[in-house]
């Protein structure tokens, strides 16, 4: 390999480039409640500081990351037409219909059931409304414009602007171009409406904000503004407050509503939330919080600003994250750009071409979800903040055997290490409960899962967990340490020692779970030479075959992450040297999966036969391909191993939910296999159709439940962008791999700046046919690496703050 290098040097933090002090200082001059994390749940804040000067985007900047359609959305399929807008904590699907716009908005802790901490007789723990909860609607808000009829418009579009965090709508009426701007502004903590005009029109309507609980809303004239509060039967308390306010016309508060006339402006702003609070121990409520006067001062304080005022601070704290990345995969035909977003789906799946510019722009949309839906609140579940009704499939709850880790692996890949703080927080303060209901029931006689030897330590979950320290539907044993793994590949992106000492207990239970539980046995090898070796006591590889084997591939894998992880960890803290070494030796003697004879897959129970459907959608068996390393494609792998595992993935077929889509093409990407990879990220942009699996008219992810019956499901709009990293660069700690599944739909040439390195670094780097011209790692804690592109490799050794830039790799 040929290259030249440039100096190495120590370079300050750009304001846009992608590291967490750059972050920091951004935030802190757009008005971020706080530093890391943001505000813990709906809580009364410092007023944000104001930009002094536009952060906003030229129109030409700006169209780069803008996805737009031609027609409204339909308020009865919200969940595949409304877009989305989020702070974090509120998210809100709007649906820019001109006459009657919509607004259904979620806090992600408005959550029913409780603690649900008694197994039923089957062993199993409840899994209702009422007793597990479920996340619901807040409310609703609606704005009447009854003279902007759809049939009346000329020229309608809406636009969704993923770098600042903007959904635009603008149209005609007899001359008139009317514009609206809906944002959901994270310094102000509220949903912002902005009604403009151009050409001598006005607005005459109403404003109305309803609970979707039976509650009751009230308006106060004095106070400007109509809100409601309520509590769930669980003792929750919410509630959410509106006003409106406009520079000419007249608004005035009637009974229940706010109505305007004349207007040729109108800003609208709402607000609300609930007295949950992250602390176990005050069993995560705050009870010093009253939701519907909160509500009430964050909306007057925001309405003593212009509408220009909350955008500009709005849009400085929302490019302050977004810009941490910035991506380039190929340029779009002409006639592709010339499509609406909606279409550009259809025909990328119609007409079989490549389209780049979509296919990045789909990874910015994930990105843009997750800015919207993870900062500063709960993390997201099946459906992060986004909700259509209060009955959403699986509750739109936290699923631990794939589904919330999935939501989080494009976190710090793609610049976006901070919104993984939601994650972290909540496995912190769910670690009590998790811990004591642990204790009290997993060694239960009625659970199939219970440790034979009865013993008991640490802490583990269910499938399904909650807000409130519960969980749902079977015991998941694995679960703490997949949990754990995430955790911990968190940490080896930012080597923030401060971090992992934060969250060593949680990797230390899930340690002391695994001593008590792992049993022995004994098996005999191919040479027919017998050993004892370490193995999980019954569990269920998820979702599929046995319920109650032993020793199954995706326990034994994740034990042997966790147990790695956790030596690290002891190391970096420079404690508990003692009991590392006792867990060294669990380790060594732990079974490894072994090749079917049978099958030629690697297996995924102790058995030369598969037990399951062979195109199930789970991987289970494969964590130790994606996300774990200890399979790959290089010489530290054992070949029949590495063959098994391929075979094994091959067999699970191209085409499946889109979740499961985007976790074979991470390993598709694993394993060099860049057409696969690319095809399946291409499966997930497909249309979907009466609900089939696909991409709704909004790029929500659809779940196909049943024939003619979709749900959205989040994870493939994380999971997806995330293999696209993955293709674009590979990583584990001291080692850097450049373009190692390169598709050749992005081969040309381009760009990527901003993706974060396991081993503590950040890349920028650009190609063209194939190759790598430019490649800069900056440090943000790694010390070195080896580098490696086009078969050829180059060590390199930084501190923290520098940077070195190659060149001309072949």
């Amino acid at each position: 390999m040929e290259c030249t290098t440039v100096d190495i040097q120590h370079t300050e933090p750009r304001d846009d480039s992608p590291n967490r002090r750059g972050f920091l200082a951004l935030a802190a001059a757009a008005g971020a409640a706080t530093a890391l994390g943001g505000l813990p749940a709906f809580t009364a804040s410092a007023a944000p500081l104001r930009p002094t000067e536009s952060p906003l985007l030229s129109a030409a900047d700006a169209a780069k990351n803008q996805l737009w359609w031609q027609a409204p959305g339909s308020s009865p399929s919200m969940i595949e037409q409304g877009l989305p807008v989020g702070n974090g904590r509120l998210g809100a699907l709007a649906s820019n219909d001109p006459s009657n716009e919509l607004l259904m908005i979620t806090d992600a802790t408005l959550w029913t059931g409780d603690l649900n901490d008694k197994l039923q007789s089957d062993g199993q723990f409840p899994y209702g409304r009422d007793d597990f909860g479920s996340l619901t609607l807040l409310a609703k808000l609606t704005v009447a414009i009854p003279d902007h009829d759809l049939g009346n418009v000329n020229n309608y579009r809406r636009t969704l602007d993923l770098a600042q965090g903007l959904v635009s709508t603008s149209y005609d009426i007899s001359g008139v171009t009317y514009r609206r701007q809906i944002f959901a502004s994270r310094p102000d903590d509220a949903i912002v409406l902005y009604f403009s005009q151009q050409g001598g029109g006005s607005y005459t309507g109403t404003v109305s904000l309803a609970g979707t609980h039976g509650e009751s809303t009230t308006a106060n004239s004095a106070g400007r503004y109509a809100s409601f509060g309520a509590s769930l039967a669980n003792g929750l308390k919410y509630g959410a407050a509106v006003t409106a306010y406009s520079s000419t016309g007249r608004v005035r508060v009637d009974s229940t509503s706010i109505s305007f006339s004349g207007c040729k402006d109108l800003t609208v702003v709402v607000s609300g939330g609930t007295n949950y609070a992250p602390d176990a121990a005050a069993k995560f409520r705050d009870p010093s919080v009253d939701p519907q006067r909160l509500a009430r001062t964050k909306v007057l304080g925001a309405a003593g600003h212009s509408a220009s005022t909350l955008l500009h601070t709005h849009v400085a704290d929302f490019r302050a994250v977004f810009g941490q990345l910035d991506i380039n995969l190929g340029t779009s035909s002409a006639a592709q750009r010339e499509l609406d977003t909606w279409e550009r789906v259809q025909a990328r799946h119609r007409d079989d071409v490549p389209d780049p510019e979509l296919e990045a722009a789909y990874l910015q949309f994930g990105r843009y979800l997750m800015i919207s839906g993870s900062r500063g609140s709960l993390p997201m579940g099946l459906q992060g903040p986004w909700l259509d009704g209060n009955d959403p499939d699986w509750m739109a709850d936290f699923h631990t055997d794939i589904n919330i880790q999935m939501n989080y692996w494009m976190a710090d890949r793609a610049g976006l290490s901070d919104c993984f703080d939601a994650f972290t927080d909540y496995c912190l303060a769910q670690l009590p409960d998790w811990t004591d209901v642990t204790q009290r029931l997993f060694n239960d006689s009625s659970n199939r899962y219970r440790n034979s030897s009865g013993k008991i330590a640490g802490w583990t979950v269910a499938i399904s967990t909650n807000p409130y320290g519960g969980g749902g539907w079977w015991w998941h044993p694995a679960g703490n340490a997949w949990l754990c793994q995430s955790l911990f590949e968190h940490y080896e992106y930012t080597q923030d020692r401060a971090y992992l000492k934060k969250v060593y207990p949680l990797l230390k239970g899930a340690v002391e779970f695994w001593e008590a539980r792992l049993i022995t046995t004994t098996v005999t090898d191919a040479s027919g030479a017998s050993r004892e070796v370490l193995i999980a006591d019954s569990d269920w590889s998820p979702e599929q075959g046995p319920l109650d084997a032993k020793g199954i591939t995706y326990a034994q894998e994740l034990v042997w992450n966790l147990f790695g992880n956790f030596h690290m960890a002891t190391e970096v803290l420079a404690k508990d040297a003692a009991y590392r070494r006792t867990i060294d030796g669990l380790r060594e003697r732990l079974y490894l999966p072994v090749v079917s004879p049978k099958t030629g897959w690697l297996e995924e129970w102790m058995s030369p036969d598969n037990l399951g459907e062979t195109t199930h959608r789970h991987l289970s068996p494969l964590f130790g391909l994606f996300p774990g390393d200890r399979i790959r494609p290089d010489d530290s792998t054992p070949k029949d191993i590495l063959d098994g595992a391929t075979a094994l993935l091959t067999a699970r077929g191209m085409n499946s939910f889109g979740w499961a889509n985007a976790w074979r093409s991470l390993c598709w990407a694993r394993l060099k296999n860049a057409e696969k990879a690319y095809q399946l990220v291409v499966n997930n942009l497909k249309p979907s159709v009466n609900g089939s699996n696909g991409s709704a008219m909004n790029l929500f992810d659809i779940y196909e439940v049943e024939t003619g019956r979709g749900i959205f499901q989040i994870e493939a709009n994380f999971g997806t962008p995330a293999a696209i990293v993955e293709m674009l660069l590979y990583s584990r700690p001291g080692h850097i791999e450049l373009l190692p599944a390169l598709p050749a739909a992005w081969a040309a040439s381009g760009s990527v700046s901003g993706v974060g390195v396991r081993g503590g670094f950040v890349a920028d780097l650009s190609w063209k046919n194939g190759k790598v011209t430019r490649a800069t790692l900056k440090s943000v804690g790694g010390s070195g690496a080896t580098v490696v592109a086009g078969g050829a490799q180059r060590k390199i050794s930084l501190k923290p703050g520098e940077s070195v830039t190659l060149r001309n790799l072949g």
